[in-house]
């Protein structure tokens, strides 16, 4: 559960720092492919953002952790991850549309 409780704070803060940047698509995509892919697939997805091998290892120990989550549980954290992405997104592009209401 603490687990669940970061990756909600990680996105909250992705999406609500001063820059008012519309979410990255492949950020949305890596958290859906974090859940639900298994560990092999997940490590080649790993590799367009060439990361350092420690980085590559720290993630693929954090995803041993949420692979033990029953799957309920994983589609609960991503409906709510979605919706705050989604939430995120509609806010910064009134933003942009209409900068002076931010």
């Amino acid at each position: 559960m603490r687990l669940s409780v970061t990756a909600l704070l990680v996105t909250l803060a992705l999406c609500y720092y001063e820059a008012n940047a519309i979410v990255c698509p492949t950020f949305a995509a890596d958290l859906t492919e974090f859940f639900y892919f298994p560990d092999l697939l997940y490590r080649l997805s790993l590799a367009k953002y060439n990361a350092p091998p420690e980085a590559v290892a720290a993630k693929m120990e954090v995803k041993q952790c949420t692979d033990r989550f029953s799957v309920k549980n994983r589609l609960i954290i991503t409906n709510i991850l979605g919706k705050i992405l989604l939430n995120c997104t509609v806010t910064d592009v009134k933003a942009v549309l209409n900068p002076s209401s931010a």
